[in-house]
């Protein structure tokens, strides 16, 4: 049995509960605009090291807002183990007002990402993600993290600390941990995004995810019904069919499509 599961009455309140819609789902959010490409897009430029060489995680944050350090440092972790970058992955914080305090669209991110951003995601030899921390949250109120495009991610703390049940059972804080690879992970283009694994572990209900409850590309990881599990292990890593699918990419033997950049 995972370990989502182990508590008898977690299963019985999430098969109460409707499914949820997620964070590749709704408003626009695999649509091209102009170059920004869609979450997947900068696979192989992560995947690989023969242009880019060097990352950049630039995380703007609203004034209270800052992510947890848990959260940051893995999230390193999870990308040095998975992406080729010689010269290094570097995170750069910037307090940023950005002027709404309620509900966000994925235009929302995207246009107020864009003017914030203090780099191009694809400038010499440096690849930049951009991951917003913004006050408020998204138009669906059951999502806590949302991929728009192939560089931009936001989370929405608001949510995640409404998530948190009584019993801090999942915490805040190990659920924004799972939230924030969750999101990355959809920019690497996981489950399915831009390729077809090989390995059928993509959950049908949920496109976009895994099937499996030890990975953190789980569907619910990056919903409310995430509260329903009362475990406080919630999974952070990529499971061995993600790790897979991400190696095939890298040496080609999976073919990858809707790429901004191509070794």
């Amino acid at each position: 049995m995972g370990r989502l599961h182990r508590i008898g009455i977690g299963i019985l309140v999430l098969l109460l509960m409707p499914a949820l819609s997620g964070c590749l789902s709704g408003d626009g959010i695999l649509d091209v605009s102009g170059n920004r490409g869609i979450p997947g897009s900068l696979t192989l430029a992560c995947l690989d090291d023969s242009k880019y060489t060097s990352m950049v995680i630039e995380i703007d944050y609203e004034p209270g807002y800052l992510p947890e350090s848990t959260s940051t440092d893995m999230l390193k972790q999870r990308l040095e183990s998975v992406c080729a970058k010689p010269m290094g992955i570097s995170f750069v914080f910037t307090e940023t007002d950005f002027s709404i305090e309620d509900t966000w669209s994925a235009n929302d991110v995207r246009e107020l990402g864009d003017e914030a951003k203090s780099s191009s995601p694809q400038s010499g030899s440096t690849l930049t993600w951009q991951i917003l921390f913004p006050a408020g949250t998204y138009d669906d109120t059951s999502v806590l993290g949302v991929a728009v495009d192939a560089s931009t991610v936001a989370i929405f703390k608001d949510s995640i600390d409404e998530a948190e049940n009584i019993f801090r059972r999942p915490s805040a804080e190990k659920i924004e941990n799972s939230v924030l690879v969750h999101e990355v992970g959809h920019l690497l283009g996981l489950v399915n995004t831009v390729y077809t694994s090989p390995v059928d572990h993509e959950d049908s209900s949920h496109p976009g995810h895994s099937n499996n409850e030890d990975s953190v590309m789980y569907w619910a990881i990056e919903s409310t019904s995430i509260a329903n599990f009362f475990d406080n292990d919630l999974p952070t890593e990529f499971d061995s069919d993600d790790l897979n699918d991400l190696s095939g990419l890298a040496d080609g033997s999976i073919s990858c499509t809707d790429q901004l950049w191509r070794p």
